[in-house]
């Protein structure tokens, strides 16, 4: 009986013991989540935002990680499917206990997390370009607003060097960031003295795949006489099959010019890129940019795509803005834990006023110190027969981000900075 008491009161202490170890090796790690689409119509996209977060994470862990303790990723994903992305948010701050998150792509998707990391003040970095007209306490922007992408890229289009495009096409998918980019784009073009006539909108719904119809109806607009652009707002794995459909139909860049905020060098992988020369995108960053912090980031991650047999990359390793400003924002994130010596969501937020890096588009990246987005530089990029992009024009230095657009009625009103929630 004795012995028997005796191993119960010693299988309870190792119990106890490993307990304590398991809670010990807890506190040992920050967990950091990473909210990415890996599967449905985002994943074309979303995937390498996972993998360059997961490389930044393993840098960092290899240099003694943050406050001497390990990071730990926690990778979910919501599938393209948007409510499962507040599901999955939540699941991260209340079960996982994540000090961070990084992720999303939509902002229908960053709608749908949102009001969760504000209830429950969690963090989140959110790397991809977008239609503003928000600030959160509780979101870092590192991807770019209107005004450090769609304006600069329409007005590049309207001038002598871009073509002096006088008819518009607005085509985009059918959600939030197209609309509002478009809503913002009509009313600057408007301001310049386009008339309504002079131009077209067109959405098509998440993973459409027939681009003939509408592709007809562009030439028909463009063929009214005056020089024609598009600007397209499409999203995810539509992509490809409209930029076939622009091949095929003989749609060439020196006719009618297509600038893109949404396709980059992932975007162009499955694409024969050789009918598309001289067609457009416009980001903050491109992978053929010449300056020493981009050749040691694309060495870096075509190193980390070998080691780690990433799909597609591991034979053709590619990077693209949203990855860089991923990569920025971890960076950046770490760089304010260990300014606060803390992971306390209000103290990091307070350290994240006015931190920098030195970012691979070969500027100092800043984030501001009131509004939570990166000043960043514009590039526009032709692209080019191998799938990569020619920078035709760029800024002279980084643009401060303006959340509010000039060009939507009462703006004028709003603060740079978020509202503190009563």
């Amino acid at each position: 009986m004795k012995r028997r008491i005796a191993l119960k009161t010693l299988s309870a202490a190792v119990a106890m013991a490993s307990m304590g170890s398991i809670a010990h090796a807890q506190s040992n790690t920050i967990k950091v989540g990473v909210l990415h689409s890996l599967s449905g119509t985002m994943a074309i996209s979303e995937t390498v935002l996972k993998d360059v977060a997961l490389m930044a994470i393993d840098e960092i862990n290899a240099k003694g990680g943050v406050l001497g303790k390990k990071l730990e990723p926690v990778v979910v994903d919501p599938a393209s499917n948007w409510p499962l992305f507040a599901e999955k948010a939540k699941q991260l701050i209340s079960q996982d206990k994540v000090a961070v998150t990084f992720g999303c792509w939509t902002s229908v998707s960053r709608k749908s997390v949102l009001p969760v990391f504000e209830e429950l003040n969690g963090l989140l970095f959110y790397p991809v370009q977008y239609e503003g007209e928000e600030l959160s306490k509780n979101v870092f922007y590192t991807g770019a607003a209107p005004n450090q992408q769609a304006i600069p890229a329409v007005e590049y289009l309207m001038s002598k060097e871009g073509g002096s495009a006088k008819r518009w096409v607005l085509l985009g998918t059918d959600y939030v960031y197209p609309r509002t980019t478009n809503k913002i784009l009509r009313a600057f073009l408007k301001s310049k003295g386009v008339a309504e006539s002079d131009i077209m909108e067109e959405y098509t719904p998440f993973g459409h795949s027939d681009y003939q119809t509408i592709i007809g109806k562009i030439k028909k607009f463009s063929s009214e006489g005056k020089k024609t652009a598009v600007v397209s707002t499409i999203n995810g794995d539509s992509n490809v099959p409209f930029y076939k459909e622009l091949g095929n139909q003989g749609l060439k860049a020196t006719d009618v010019p297509v600038v893109a905020f949404s396709v980059g060098e992932e975007e162009l992988r499955g694409v024969d890129t050789k009918p598309l020369v001289g067609h457009l995108a416009a980001w903050n960053y491109f992978m053929s940019l010449k300056n020493p912090a981009n050749d040691e980031f694309t060495k870096k991650w075509a190193a980390y795509a070998k080691a780690k047999n990433l799909p597609g990359h591991k034979d053709k390793p590619l990077t693209n803005d949203p990855m860089e400003a991923t990569y920025i924002g971890i960076y950046m994130w770490k760089q304010a834990v260990e300014k606060a010596k803390s992971t306390d969501t209000d103290k990091v937020i307070a350290a994240m006023a006015g931190q920098t890096f030195k970012a691979p588009c070969g500027f100092t990246s800043t984030m501001d110190a009131k509004n939570h987005h990166l000043h960043k530089p514009v590039f526009i990029g032709e692209i080019k027969a191998d799938g990569q992009f020619n920078v035709v024009w760029k800024t002279k230095g980084p643009v401060r981000a303006n959340p509010w657009s000039p060009f939507i009625e009462g703006n004028d009103k709003k603060k740079d900075e978020p509202e503190k929630k009563k």
